[in-house]
């Protein structure tokens, strides 16, 4: 595979990715994949999604977990609902990433992903504890079918998500990288937190964001890429300094507006294959 294969965030029945329909017209040679419904997370669904993927000449190389009850409203509300860290559904949560670690190998993929959720950032804490003890649960089914789990960035700093990979200690646990979100949850500027965090970034999202007034407490905003602060230029310049030669899969979350979404992915992708071709790649 070329170095830097440029790629989109897609979905089948769930997410908020663009349909593979738009990926093969865009013409990008590799896509994320958000879990399908637990419905259709079937061999038989499994056998037509790869047969069109063929077609398609794409390659699929992460499937991204999400979860009912999940809401990105305001910070708050992610804090409360996202991911593996709330209490009440943590347990049913990582039953389900277990199947979609099995979904994700009837499809061939190694890797699965997902946000874990606020964290707690003391480690004594008894729900801290409990997250790293699932989470290693989870690495573990993963490595069963012989898979990676990658934590998407964003809602803790750079930091914290180093001793937290630390503390579960699994060699199959790395890093996807959304330079977007750490200015989106105002956790960090993402090209010094990539520098610290770069030896675990096994996949990345390019988006970018606006900084928030009041960062940490509001949101910041998402816009098309290159129009924000992440510098997309030093983004990839940074994952080349520790070779990253993986896809670079755009992510544009504005599904309700399928137009504007395909058109700004669109530009995404010129925007990267020129940065691609001044930097070498």
């Amino acid at each position: 595979m070329e170095k830097w294969p440029i790629g989109v965030f897609t979905s089948i029945d769930a997410g908020l990715g663009v349909k593979l329909e738009v990926a093969r017209e865009l013409g990008v040679p590799t896509i994320h994949l958000h879990a399908p419904a637990a419905s259709t997370r079937t061999p038989k669904h499994a056998q037509e999604f790869l047969a069109k993927l063929r077609d398609a000449g794409i390659t699929l190389t992460v499937v991204f977990g999400g979860f009912e009850g999940e809401s990105y409203a305001d910070i708050p509300t992610v804090a409360r609902t996202v991911g593996l860290v709330p209490p009440e559904t943590r347990s049913a949560r990582a039953q389900e990433m277990k199947e979609i670690s099995d979904f994700a190998r009837l499809l061939g993929c190694g890797v699965i992903a997902l946000h874990i959720g606020f964290v707690p950032h003391d480690t004594q804490d008894p729900n801290y504890i409990e997250v790293v003890k699932v989470t290693r649960d989870i690495c573990d089914h993963a490595k069963r079918n012989g898979q990676n789990l990658h934590l998407e960035t964003g809602q803790e700093p750079a930091e914290a998500l180093l001793r937290f990979i630390q503390d579960v200690g699994r060699d199959n646990l790395f890093i996807n990288f959304d330079p977007a979100n750490l200015i989106l949850y105002g956790t960090g500027n993402p090209i010094e937190s990539l520098k610290k965090v770069g030896r675990y970034v096994r996949s990345v999202h390019c988006k970018d964001a606006k900084w928030a007034a009041h960062p940490g407490k509001e949101w910041g905003q998402e816009v098309p890429l290159g129009q924000g602060d992440v510098g997309m230029e030093q983004y990839l310049r940074t994952l080349d300094s520790f070779g990253y030669t993986g896809p670079l899969t755009i992510e544009r979350e504005i599904a309700q507006e399928p137009e504007r979404q395909k058109a700004e992915i669109g530009h995404a992708i010129r925007l990267l294959t020129e940065l691609k071709k001044k930097l070498g790649a």
